[in-house]
């Protein structure tokens, strides 16, 4: 938990979940229910990378039938990270007061939404956790925990963000706080995006709470993980960190 306990929040607004999605045909029209039954008040924005297995043409007809469901369709495949700032932008022009990032594959429950945008009544940003107390995951190997943890702690350490989950994916966000992390300088894409909007709201002084979740692992589909993508994530996330160390000490030796 970071600081900014003490300010007065106001009301919410209208949420906009946005569903990244790339070949997730046999997922999508599931999680779109999942969150319609969760939060019915919700709108949805499946923002598809032209999915060569028909996931846009699936979220077109969720769309026609349900006015509180959207459909974002991007020219190809371009990471996580690019799809959530299309998200975003789409969102914040729109007027949304909430934007929730949230998986297709079912890995994220929207039946606990409803616990982070309660959260989100006193923070600027909410992060589901799987490493606090009362947080789970469910069907992963130890060795994807190991790593998961391992990549959450030397990012903490590293980026010096209080955060036990830093790299976990299911997001509460006030639109107050994505239109001041400086959305057009974000160029992290995949696995560190997640890390690197941790980082901001941190240091730029914003209130992030943790709510415990249960992680559950895909039944259908493939992971989009892969090496490139943990390769980005090490090196960028290093490089913060290395940078962010030589500004403090630079900034000491002018003291």
């Amino acid at each position: 938990m970071t600081s900014g306990e003490q300010r007065q929040y106001g009301p919410l607004g209208t949420t906009l979940v946005i569903i990244p999605t790339y070949n997730e045909a046999a997922n999508v029209e599931s999680a779109v229910t999942r969150v319609r039954e969760a939060v019915p008040e919700a709108h949805i924005l499946v923002a598809d990378d032209n999915s060569p297995d028909g996931t846009g043409k699936i979220a077109d007809g969720l769309a026609e039938a349900d006015e509180q469901v959207h459909v974002l369709h991007r020219k190809g495949k371009e990471g996580l990270g690019a799809a959530y700032l299309a998200g975003f932008a789409w969102g914040i022009e729109r007027d949304y007061g909430v934007l929730v990032e949230m998986d297709a594959d079912g890995s994220h429950r929207p039946e606990e939404l409803p616990r982070l945008l309660t959260a989100l009544k006193n923070a600027d940003l909410v992060l589901g956790s799987r490493w606090v107390p009362g947080g789970r995951i469910v069907n992963w190997p130890k060795r994807r925990e190991y790593l998961s943890r391992g990549a959450s702690l030397y990012s903490r350490v590293l980026l010096d963000v209080p955060i036990r989950d830093v790299t976990g994916g299911y997001r509460a966000f006030r639109r107050e706080t994505l239109e001041g992390l400086g959305l057009d300088r974000v160029a992290s894409q995949g696995y560190c995006f997640q890390v690197d909007m941790a980082h901001r709201a941190v240091h730029s002084g914003y209130h992030v709470v943790e709510v415990p979740i249960t992680f559950v692992e895909r039944e259908r589909g493939d992971s989009k993980m892969s090496r490139d993508i943990m390769v980005e994530a090490l090196w960028r996330i290093t490089a913060w960190g290395v940078r962010g160390k030589v500004n403090k000490l630079r900034g000491r030796r002018h003291t």
